[in-house]
């Protein structure tokens, strides 16, 4: 494999934050819909809630706790496999969980405190297209990867078996230890897993080109 310089680590990387971005605001919306979650943040938000019943207090945000349990991510993939964790994984892992607070404060502001149950599904099935809209930028910017892909890939290489079979493993304990510790798992969550695969198919081979040709108008 081609050996990449540091312009083109900083160009892929300022693509990866841009999907990155567009990715969370998806993931805000299908949130704050109240109609589940997807697996990573079952997870999040069943350990967000354990947390806040514990300390209630406003500096523990769903956000800062989905940082937490990526830096941690982070420390076991150093301990145990370092090659894993790129400059792109780090951005990913830390970054994720301030911009969903970030687009929880705007969203809260501009959203009816009482959603109807059409405004909330459509806001489940929006936040579903642009979160897979995003996170195929972030897969093809090929500069890192979230916590689910990340975590599957590492087990899958270990393990040596299917990276499909891996990931939807991966985020079935995610969901089910989330559920358990109080996720929300409801329809949507069922929603976000039918919509978001077969729509990320249709953006991969448009983004995968898009990506390309700014990489090279940089280069």
């Amino acid at each position: 494999m081609e050996k990449r310089g540091i312009k083109e680590w900083i160009v892929r990387s300022i693509i990866l934050v841009i999907g990155l971005i567009i990715a969370h605001l998806g993931v805000t919306l299908f949130l704050l819909s109240d109609l589940g979650a997807d697996p990573f943040n079952v997870f999040v938000q069943g350990i967000f809630r354990k947390i806040s019943a514990v300390a209630n207090t406003d500096l523990i945000t769903h956000g800062r706790v989905h940082m937490a349990i990526s830096l941690i991510i982070i420390l076991i993939l150093l301990f145990v496999d370092k090659t894993y964790v790129k400059i792109g994984t780090v951005i990913c892992m830390v970054c994720g969980g301030p911009i969903i607070d970030f687009f929880t404060d705007i969203l809260n502001h501009i959203l009816p405190l009482e959603k109807t149950n059409s405004l909330r599904f459509f806001m489940l099935v929006l936040g579903c297209v642009i979160l897979a809209y995003g996170m195929t930028i972030v897969i093809k910017s090929d500069a890192g990867t979230g916590p689910n892909d990340l975590v599957a890939v590492v087990i899958s290489d270990k393990i040596r078996k299917k990276f499909s079979i891996t990931r939807l493993v991966v985020d079935i304990c995610f969901t089910l230890i989330g559920f358990l510790l109080g996720g929300t798992v409801l329809y949507g969550t069922l929603v976000c897993v039918a919509l978001v695969g077969p729509v990320a198919g249709i953006f991969l081979p448009i983004n995968g080109k898009l990506v390309e040709k700014t990489v090279n108008k940089f280069m």
